[in-house]
């Protein structure tokens, strides 16, 4: 049984997909690595580049699905790793050293989940800045699920959760990322800050396309977990929180 599971979601992503899978393999996987691809029936290139790299990657299928989230599922469900890793097409392994450090500590620091900070990039893999940095998302160094009661800490592509107390996604739900992580840190009984950067994001995806239902989606996952009114309250401290990080740094 592979130690780790990284998995990539794909919908006509042939501009940003071979960026991802290279990523991976300059980290040279071995058998304690599995690499799921989970397409939702692209219609461009997408499946020529999975098939150009079909001997690097452990299983893969290309379906209609009910969005990213169903497809995020069912490669949560066809992996086989003692902890999952989503890497979306067009995110990358920061650098060639990650992997190797990330196995280390699985192997040695066993951990319910492992976090870091994030390298957010543009189109075309020009770095913006930690998101830590750039954005008034300061990252703990003892993350706990009371931590997201303003929303998420961690960028989804910089944290890897045990499978067997990941649950499901919600699968109509923008923010559904976020529930996933918090769902995560409820039951987990060790959380691990990794002081190294695991991952470059992509800017500009579903919840930034879709801003306004991402924020209603948002409410209602933090109303479930903290109460509606505790909600209220902390996106009246989001918006304050926005203003002030982007006039005043």
């Amino acid at each position: 049984m592979p130690l780790l599971s990284i998995i990539t979601i794909t919908y006509n992503a042939e501009r940003f997909l071979e960026r991802t899978i290279q990523s991976l393999l300059a980290n040279q996987p071995g058998a304690e690595v599995e690499y799921l691809i989970i397409d939702g029936n692209s219609k461009d290139g997408t499946l020529d580049i999975v098939r150009q790299y079909e001997k690097h990657i452990t299983r893969w299928i290309s379906e209609p699905d009910r969005g990213l989230y169903d497809a995020m599922n069912k490669g949560q469900q066809r992996a086989t790793g003692d902890y999952v890793w989503f890497m979306n097409a067009g995110d990358e392994l920061h650098d060639e050293a990650v992997l190797p450090k990330l196995l280390n500590q699985i192997r040695n620091n066993p951990a319910d989940v492992y976090y870091s900070d994030a390298l957010f990039v543009d189109d075309h893999g020009k770095a913006l800045g930690l998101r830590s940095q750039i954005t008034p998302h300061v990252l703990p160094r003892h993350l706990n699920w009371r931590d997201m009661a303003m929303g998420m800490k961690v960028c989804h592509q910089a944290f890897i959760a045990r499978r067997t107390l990941a649950p499901p996604f919600l699968v109509d739900n923008l923010s559904a990322d976020v529930d996933w992580e918090i769902r995560c840190l409820k039951t987990a009984q060790k959380v691990v800050w990794l002081d190294f950067v695991l991952c470059k994001y992509l800017v500009g995806g579903l919840s930034v396309q879709r801003h306004r239902q991402s924020l209603r989606d948002r409410f209602t996952v933090l109303a479930d977990h903290f109460g509606v009114a505790t909600a209220l309250w902390n996106h009246v401290r989001i918006v304050a929180r926005a203003v002030r990080f982007r006039f005043f740094g």
